[in-house]
């Protein structure tokens, strides 16, 4: 192993521990929010807001990253502001306060796009770099299921006393960093709009595209947990489903990864965009458990096909000011995530159906759109 790649594998080691909380938290966090009295249109903008909101950050993280010539302060303070609001999350008391601190938890997502840009310039194998980073963070998505679905079936334990211990085993993410050396990176003084004026129009093109796909993978598993409700009248199994969607993420980000590497980011991700647009038909017509198993299955392949690859993609075609693009991108994604977690709240309360099939016509458009994306 070369010794820049050590970082990411720290780095995703961080993403792992960080992930067992999340994980914990997030499937349990429609049902904390019907049983305190919210709807579809909450939990839509939930599914926006736990990104959206964070996104404001994550270009300003990103841009003054390359400013300052700094990375890991910010990494680090990214994971410590999730954990603190983690341990907040247990003083909710209504579907609104939970909204408020998910949404502020989700700031400590500034830590992305420094993140994303050490890892951009610890290895030229991009798909393989962010593919192990994405396989650690999942595993700990993982882990983070299992123990949830263990501590509902085996003790009956609370929403809140769940959450308490989910928060806890988040401290863990801190460790790993102390082993992350900063790398050297020559300050940018660039302001803000000339930092994203420097992003070349191919790169800008496809975070576009990718903003579109957004619009129907935008938090979506929520909606897939409660649509696995109420087919099965279980909560355990929808969070067993849930293990089986992260688990088929985790074990196959790293392949796709390397496959990308060989045949192209594109023809890579047209699949992923595809395989959506499959899924959103599919839960259109769901209506037994063996059903749901392969749609599970298939919407964890295009989170293994996706996800990293996205990020791949968006380094290969980045220049210098690698954080500052990671930073705009994911910046427009979380802002069209608000909005298509809103819409796609509004047409659950209409019928779960309706919002399937809107799904499944945005991810159409978007793997149409992918086709003209000037890429290797």
């Amino acid at each position: 192993m070369k010794k820049d790649e050590k970082k990411i594998w720290f780095l995703g080691l961080s993403s792992f521990f960080n992930d067992i909380g999340s994980e914990m938290i997030a499937p349990i966090l429609p049902f904390f929010i019907t049983a305190l009295g919210g709807g579809g249109i909450a939990i839509g903008a939930l599914s926006g807001l736990r990104e959206g909101l964070a996104s404001i950050v994550k270009l300003f993280s990103g841009w003054y990253s390359d400013r300052v010539g700094k990375r890991m302060p910010f990494v680090f303070l990214g994971y410590f502001t999730s954990i603190i609001f983690r341990f907040l999350l247990v003083l909710s008391n209504s579907w609104q306060t939970i909204l408020t601190f998910m949404s502020l938890e989700r700031f400590g997502k500034a830590r992305d796009a420094p993140r994303d840009a050490i890892i951009a310039v610890s290895t030229e194998r991009h798909g393989h770099g962010f593919g192990i980073q994405q396989m650690l963070d999942t595993s700990g998505a993982i882990l983070g299921s299992i123990l949830v679905l263990f501590l509902f079936w085996k003790f009956q334990l609370r929403f809140k006393t769940i959450i308490l211990i989910a928060a806890s085993l988040s401290i863990f993410s801190l460790a790993p960093l102390i082993f992350v050396k900063e790398p050297k990176t020559i300050p940018a003084k660039k302001s803000l709009f000339s930092g994203i004026k420097y992003i070349n129009k191919e790169l800008k093109y496809f975070i576009f595209v990718a903003s579109i796909f957004t619009l129907a993978n935008f938090g979506l598993y929520m909606f897939l947990l409660l649509r696995a409700k109420q087919i099965t009248g279980s909560l355990i199994t929808a969070i067993a489903l849930g293990v089986l969607f992260n688990f088929i993420w985790a074990f196959f980000t790293i392949p796709f990864g390397n496959l990308s590497d060989i045949i192209g980011r594109k023809k890579v991700l047209i699949m992923g965009y595809a395989l959506l647009f499959f899924v959103g038909l599919g839960f259109v017509y769901s209506s037994s458990l063996n059903y749901l198993i392969v749609l599970f299955i298939l919407f964890g392949f295009v989170y293994a096909i996706t996800q990293a690859n996205q990020r791949a993609l968006v380094s290969d075609l980045s220049g210098k000011m690698k954080a500052t693009a990671f930073g705009f991108f994911q910046f427009v994604i979380g802002i069209v995530a608000i909005a298509g977690g809103v819409i796609a709240g509004f047409l659950w309360n209409i019928s779960p159906e309706i919002m399937f099939i809107y799904i499944a016509l945005i991810a159409a458009l978007s793997t149409i759109l992918l086709l003209f994306v000037k890429s290797s």
